[in-house]
């Protein structure tokens, strides 16, 4: 017995005698630890991570004598030399004299220098995350320089640069860890509301303008990267938590709560794992506009009133032609709706969980193996056509990838389910059909004004008199806000799919994506070589309540292939030059496919400045949306625009009596394919309402029928420098794109009889107010083109505090007035300034910072309304403070500090202050 005892002691004893001890501790010149600084043996995938408090253990096979690379944002490299076993180090590093230095691999695709970029990059690394003046991470992007935020609720906001924003912005890319957290349903990032945890966030780097030629088409306008802790190099359990308040006049003062945990563990040198877990409870920004939407000035009390967040107002009919009644004055008349407020009851919710398992099945090889999961729900608030509340909004990715230092091949799956999420706009418009039906509504109306007149209208009342008790009387038995009978036709409305009858958001979507990547560096020295491919499959199952899928999921794919080349030139020991260029093939089954470009070249000098230059071209596949997109609004009818989906809109229409007069029947079935082959320009309606004159709908120019959408393409150069003069820090770069087949919405209108053109029964339909809106989708015919510029500059300053500034330009070259039906969406100021200043040391273990926010005036423009977005300024600001004894630290900060209440976007609510106080843990 004790012989077999003995053996497996003895072989344990040789493991442990086998094994090499290194203890240390990393701090920076002032003595500071530095948590989370990467300890690896060089040469080798073997290594750690300083914890809290500087200080690091690492145990490997390798025998000394060996040397371990220290790096970490921020700070210079450092190399240290291992003799013995059980050997004690003491790292210092120091301080990077330049963000320049620090390695981004957005790009290329491949880790180089920020300040040899062959284009604009910005970064938010662990330094700038920790000393954001923001609430969060995420908020703290609109610090970068070129970037917009809008904010369309508390927990989604909408990033974008150099223009041509919604939000449903499916310009922009945004990556996490190399999986696109698009929504399936809606085709475009939701924020960050079943994102990232903070905890968990390595580096943040944005690409502004086209990345087409490496990343694809939907890396059109811009491309976010998040890029999370790896738990082989960043183990141990963090925790975060900030509580605080919200503050709006509309909706007062309430609480916000934010946690976040993350815990990672390396079990041995092959296997890790890691799981994150987030909580984010608070009250959304109210909107309560009772602006009109359409006419400046005109209040509740006009019978053809639509505020802007009322609804219900949408269902309006012109009261004459209604009635072919010659009594009746000739003006549209609206249903009375319902505020916003009383349709939600704001709350702001995310709840979202991740895991991953790591495997590297060779020791000294930096090959990896690894799933994630991911999933998050959450309420919030969305504005596209409509104001949207997403109710327990659900999505899920599963991924698993395989890579190493030269290549990776990956494969994941997004789905989402809407929840009970519901169109408040329709939740208003079916309320108001459940209690009386809009026909008998409007019956009430006419036969009460009629009444009045027909009566000689002896108590001698205004026009504006009889409106009031025309409304009145078809007012009579309304359901309000609180009461049972509203509570219960409210309920039906969000729980009905059909809008016909209700409001229910209904989807259960997904797509499938795999990309590979291959760098072949380390076999060719003559240059960088990397090609890359990736697949991409839809499948659209909302029901038939956003696309025209109601008979079953629709599924369609696409494909690109891509290779890049980067050659460095050194001309002497102060002057390199590195070219690259890049291509990439993308094809969609709908359409052609199509080549994007790009070749750029930076010319780097004393190593401090660097020139370059860059020429590429994009392009932008149409959307789910744009394709196969069939929903009403109740003011206007969205149509997608592939020809298999023209005939799969269909819907009845009733007819007016004056239609039914000249011979039409009471009800017309519409399908899609009128607004794309039987319709007038909205511009012709415009001017037949201004004049009254149906004459100007016989001109050939008020035609519409739009071509069916093709991709878009963009050709974008731009111009940039980075340089250092001292503690100055100069970046600067100037771009301009010129679109060609730009997609957009074209606003049409089509009657319900007649052929546009005729001169006679299709005008006559647009008198009578029987005719459908349509958002139709295509190209514009006119040039669109955008250029500007930015300038950013940072320095040192009083000794040891940053201060830093940013300037940014941005100008739309369109025709407006001669494409009058065309939006671009630009939905960008011209003027953007920001400015920071704090020190992350300004004594010990204290640190702050301030950061201030300027927007010009600028006008948006979608599809659920249109108007000025007035200047703002606002001021944030942050004081944090490290107790290294308890690995914590203590963060209070406040956001609009000023107070002054501002929006970003038309229709959406007012963005209020912020305070909270925050407390982060071994982080």
């Amino acid at each position: 017995m004790r012989t077999v005892l003995l053996v497996p002691l003895l072989l344990l004893g040789a493991i442990a005698f086998s094994q090499t001890n290194v203890k240390g501790s990393v701090a920076d010149e002032n003595g500071e630890p530095v948590p989370g600084a990467n300890i690896i043996i060089v040469g080798k995938a073997i290594g750690t991570t300083s914890d809290f408090d500087g200080n690091f253990l690492l145990q490997t096979e390798e025998e000394p004598p060996f040397q371990l690379r220290i790096t970490t944002l921020g700070y210079s490299d450092a190399i240290a030399e291992v003799t013995t076993n059980n050997q004690t180090l003491a790292i210092v590093l120091t301080e990077a004299q330049t963000f320049l230095d620090e390695v981004v691999l957005s790009a290329s695709r491949t880790p180089e220098r920020i300040f040899e970029s062959p284009v604009t990059v910005e970064r938010l690394g662990l330094k700038e995350i920790k000393n954001t003046a923001s609430v969060d991470f995420y908020d703290g992007l609109e610090n970068l320089k070129g970037v917009d935020v809008n904010t369309n609720s508390l927990t989604f906001k909408s990033i974008n640069t150099r223009g041509f924003a919604t939000f449903a912005n499916n310009r922009f890319m945004q990556l996490v860890d190399g999986m696109d957290n698009s929504t399936p349903a809606l085709n475009f990032p939701i924020g960050n509301l079943v994102g990232m945890i903070e905890t968990d966030v390595l580096s943040v780097e944005l690409l502004p303008g086209a990345s087409s030629a490496l990343y694809g088409a939907n890396a059109f306008n811009g491309i976010l990267f998040m890029r999370s802790k790896n738990p082989f190099d960043h183990q141990g359990i963090s925790v975060s938590i900030k509580r605080g308040i919200t503050s709006q006049e509309a909706a007062g003062d309430n609480s916000y709560t934010d946690v976040g945990v993350r815990a990672a563990y390396k079990f041995s040198d092959k296997f890790a794992g890691k799981v994150n877990f987030g909580y984010l409870r608070g009250t959304d920004w109210q909107a309560t506009s009772e602006v009109d939407k359409f006419v400046e000035g005109r209040t509740r009390t006009n019978p053809s009133y639509n505020g802007i967040n009322i609804y219900g107002d949408e269902v309006a009919q012109n009261i004459r032609s209604a009635s072919g009644l010659g009594v009746i004055p000739d003006v549209v008349v609206s249903r009375t709706g319902y505020n916003e407020r009383d349709l939600t009851n704001y709350k702001a919710e995310s709840v979202k969980a991740d895991w991953g398992l790591y495997y590297r099945p060779i020791v000294d090889n930096s090959l990896e193996l690894s799933y994630v999961g991911k999933v998050g729900t959450g309420t919030t608030i969305y504005q596209g056509l409509n104001r949207y509340n997403l109710d327990g909004f659900f999505q899920e990715q599963h991924k698993l990838e395989i890579k190493n230092d030269n290549f990776f091949v990956r494969g994941y799956v997004v789905a989402d389910k809407a929840g009970d999420s519901y169109d408040m706009v329709f939740t208003g418009i079916n309320i108001l059909n459940s209690w009386k039906p809009h026909r008998q509504w409007f019956a009430d109306y006419i036969s009460t004004y009629a009444g009045i007149e027909l009566s000689g209208n002896p108590q001698g009342l205004t026009t504006q008199q009889k409106h009031d008790a025309a409304r009145a009387v078809a007012e009579q038995g309304r359901f309000e806000p609180g009461t049972p009978e509203y509570q219960a036709a409210f309920d039906r409305s969000i729980n009905d799919p059909n809008l016909l009858t209700g409001s229910k958001f209904q989807d259960a979507s997904k797509y499938y994506h795999a990309d590979a990547n291959y760098n072949f560096s380390h076999l060719i020295d003559f240059a960088d070589i990397q090609i890359g491919g990736s697949y991409r499959q839809y499948s659209l199952n909302s029901g038939g309540t956003i696309y025209t899928d109601f008979d079953g999921a629709i599924d369609y794919s696409e494909f690109g292939i891509y290779t890049q080349i980067q050659k460095g030139f050194d001309f002497s020991e102060v002057m390199s030059l590195k070219i690259t260029g890049s291509a990439r093939y993308d094809k969609s089954e709908f359409f052609d496919g199509y080549i994007s470009p790009r070749i750029s070249a930076g010319l780097t000098i004393n190593r401090d400045h660097n020139v370059r230059a860059s020429v590429q071209t994009g392009f932008r596949n149409p959307t789910t949306q744009d394709l196969f997109i069939g929903l009403d609004s109740g003011a206007g009818v969205l149509v997608g625009s592939a020809p298999e989906n023209l005939d799969r809109y269909s819907k009845p229409y009733d007819v007016s009596s004056a239609g039914q007069l000249a011979g039409q029947p009471t009800t017309i079935t519409q399908t899609g394919a009128a607004a794309y082959n039987n319709s007038y320009t909205e511009s012709s309606l415009e001017e037949f309402a201004a004049t009254g004159n149906p004459a100007v709908l016989a001109s050939a120019d008020a035609i519409a029928n739009p071509n069916l959408i093709k991709p878009e393409q963009v050709t974008s150069a731009e111009i940039g420098y980075r340089g250092k003069f001292g503690n100055l820090i100069v970046d600067f770069s100037t771009y301009y794109n010129k679109y060609k087949d730009f997609i957009s919405q074209e606003s049409v209108a089509a009657p319900l009889y007649g052929t546009v053109g005729d001169n006679g029964l299709s005008i006559a339909a647009i008198v009578n107010g029987d005719y459908i809106g349509y958002g139709t989708y295509t190209n514009a015919k006119a040039d669109v083109n955008s250029y500007g510029a930015s300038l950013g500059l940072s320095l040192k300053v009083f000794g040891d505090f940053d201060l830093s500034g940013s300037y940014t330009f941005s100008k739309l070259d369109f025709e407006q007035e001669k494409y009058p039906d065309f939006t671009t969406n630009f939905n960008t100021p011209e003027h953007k300034f920001k400015a920071s200043f704090g020190n992350a040391d300004l004594f010990e273990n204290f640190g702050f910072n301030v950061a201030y926010r300027f927007s010009d005036d600028y006008y948006w423009e979608s599809t659920f309304g249109d108007g000025l977005v007035p200047e703002f300024h606002t001021v944030d600001a942050q004081i944090n403070y490290r107790v290294p004894s308890i690995k914590s630290t203590f963060k209070a900060g406040g956001t609009n500090l000023l107070g002054d209440e501002y929006f970003t976007a038309f229709g959406t609510g007012f963005i209020g202050s912020m305070y909270y106080v925050g407390w982060t843990i071994n982080n």
